[in-house]
């Protein structure tokens, strides 16, 4: 079985298969022929974290990822990766595009990196649609050579991420709905026509390597993998541990599962992904791994595979430590460092521009938060002093805190240390 992770930047949920008005029906397509999990999240809100969690089935403490790649966090041990595992399965292992787990693609250790591997996220004349759509016909081509063992294929986009395109013109701004975190004014509407012409460019490349799966007749031999690393890059959404930063998509199509078009509500971690993909090609899990196979869900036999998830923040730009527990109702964050926003740490935009210009960095942070989801679902209400769920604060903390021990969360010792 081949397996092809289709990953792109910053996308959290804010696609056509979720419901939203953002034009991605490649994206969609794919969800009516597999599953779409609606409540799925990733183990770190912010870019290395978040991969390090899916790849290696791990916390992002416990792998070591303790902030960007790029920035100098690395793995404990990169032979922990997915990409080393399968390889000692037998899989031929294929990059093209991004990845975000490692300094240099080189240290992960795949076979062949396909296309230009090189981008600048801090260049703002990077041609980004340009890019992905070298990579997406690089990692077509390579689809529909002959293959003598099965690969491992990863197709890392770098559309959603800032810098957006310039918004399509036949975007009409004035009818565009927005997340409703953004204020409704001409310049948001403007930035949010500008992350859906960015969406359109990573669902035409999604599109591309689809088709060559189906092209090639490896469609029915293949479990394809869609997903994005964590929230749209505004603020309280990427670097923080509000669902609009920690709910990511995730989509599973899987060769001979018939569960064409369902949707699972069941809570499921990034960190599933790398058991699920033990399951289904029937290999032996490392001993290593702290996820569960999604398996169950698949086939249709269970509701439900864990009753939490967790997730954390340690570095972006600048040292912000912070973990977070989420069950289906309640949601408990816990701030071990400043109760203020970092500004560095929010990425440079135009919406991100509105909300520091009308006192974003003086709202409140507490250093503790708890959000009843089923009254609150937008996490706007913190219950963390209310008396009446007091029972639910101390069940949750004492949840978290086990979780940090029983993962050896360095964070129980002291500051984890600037990257």
């Amino acid at each position: 079985m081949n397996i092809v992770y289709l990953h792109t930047h910053d996308t959290g949920r804010y696609i056509e298969p979720y419901g939203y008005a953002v034009p991605t029906p490649n994206l969609m397509q794919l969800a009516t022929e597999g599953v779409l999990f609606r409540q799925a999240y990733c183990a770190g809100p912010t870019c290395s974290p978040s991969r390090a969690g899916l790849l290696t089935g791990m916390a992002p403490h416990s792998a070591g990822m303790l902030g960007l790649a790029h920035r100098g966090a690395r793995l404990h041990d990169y032979n922990q990766h997915l990409v080393p595992y399968l390889k000692r399965n037998g899989y031929e292992t294929v990059l093209c595009g991004i990845q975000h787990e490692a300094p240099e693609a080189a240290m992960i250790g795949y076979d062949h990196i396909l296309g230009n591997p090189d981008y600048d996220m801090s260049n703002f004349s990077f041609r980004s649609v340009e890019w992905d759509e070298e990579n997406a016909n690089a990692a077509a081509s390579y689809i529909r050579q002959q293959h003598d063992k099965p690969f491992f294929l990863s197709v890392g986009l770098f559309n959603t991420h800032l810098n957006f395109p310039d918004p399509d013109p036949g975007i009409q701004r004035d009818y565009v709905a927005m997340p409703y975190q953004f204020h409704d004014c001409a310049e948001n509407r403007e930035q949010w026509a500008a992350y859906m012409t960015s969406a359109q460019a990573a669902d035409r490349c999604a599109g591309i390597v689809l088709e060559a799966l189906k092209d090639s007749g490896l469609w029915e031999d293949t479990l394809i993998i869609f997903t994005t690393d964590h929230g749209l890059p505004f603020p309280r959404m990427k670097c923080s541990l509000f669902d609009s930063g920690i709910g990511v998509s995730l989509i599973i199509r899987a060769p001979h599962i018939e569960r064409n078009g369902k949707a699972v509500d069941g809570l499921v971690s990034h960190l599933d992904v790398f058991p699920t993909i033990c399951d289904i090609a029937g290999l032996r899990p490392p001993s290593w791994l702290q996820g569960y196979s999604l398996v169950p869900y698949l086939e249709g036999r269970s509701t439900s595979v864990r009753s939490s998830v967790y997730a954390e923040i340690n570095h972006h730009v600048d040292y912000e430590p912070m973990r977070a527990v989420r069950t289906e109702r309640y949601k408990y964050i816990r701030n071990f460092g400043e109760c203020t926003y970092l500004p560095r740490n929010l990425d440079a935009s135009m919406h991100g521009s509105f909300l520091l210009e009308n006192g974003f960095l003086e709202t409140e942070k507490p250093a503790e938060m708890l959000f009843d989801l089923y009254l609150d679902p937008v996490e706007r209400t913190n219950l963390a002093q209310c008396s009446t769920y007091s029972e639910v604060r101390a069940s949750m903390e004492k949840e978290l805190l086990d979780w940090m021990e029983a993962t050896n969360d360095p964070l129980l010792h002291g500051d984890v240390g600037i990257i």
